[in-house]
C-alpha cells in the first residue's frame, strides 16, 4: 500500500539522509511532504517550512533531534498520522510515549532500511 509521508527535516543536500529517504519514498511510488527549515524541492516535490496545513498524512518520518522535535509535537499530533518514525538519532522516549496516549504509534527504525526490506 503506498502511502503519504511527511519528512521532517528535509533538505536538498543530497548527502542528508532526510534527503535520501525523500528521494527513495518517491521511487517506490509514495507521496510525499517535506518540511524543513529552509524551501527548495527535492525531485519536484516542494520543501516547505513552518507548519504548512497538510492532510492525509500516513506516516512522518523524523530526521531531527529530540531537542529541535519539540516546538513540533502538537504539529505532528494535529496531523494525525498512523505512525511517526524515528529514525536513528531521533529517539524520544516522552514524545514516543506522548503519541502512544494519543493513538500514534511510535516507530524507532531506520526509513530507509524498512523501504530497503519491503516493510515500509
Amino acid at each position: 500500500m503506498k502511502t503519504k509521508t511527511l519528512v521532517v527535516g528535509a533538505s536538498e543536500n543530497p548527502e542528508r539522509y532526510a534527503n535520501k529517504a525523500a528521494n527513495r519514498l518517491v521511487q517506490q511510488g509514495h507521496e510525499v511532504e517535506l518540511l524543513g527549515l529552509r524551501s527548495g524541492t527535492i525531485r519536484n516535490n516542494p520543501i516547505r517550512t513552518g507548519r504548512p496545513e497538510l492532510t492525509d498524512i500516513d506516516t512522518v518520518t523524523l530526521y531531527v533531534s529530540p531537542k529541535n522535535q519539540t516546538g513540533l509535537y502538537d504539529y505532528i499530533k494535529e496531523l494525525k498520522p498512523r505512525r511517526v518514525i524515528f529514525n536513528p538519532g531521533t529517539e524520544n522516549p516522552d514524545f514516543e510515549k506522548d503519541l502512544e496516549q494519543q493513538g500514534i504509534e511510535p516507530v524507532e527504525a531506520c526509513t530507509l532500511v524498512m523501504l530497503a526490506i519491503g516493510q515500509y
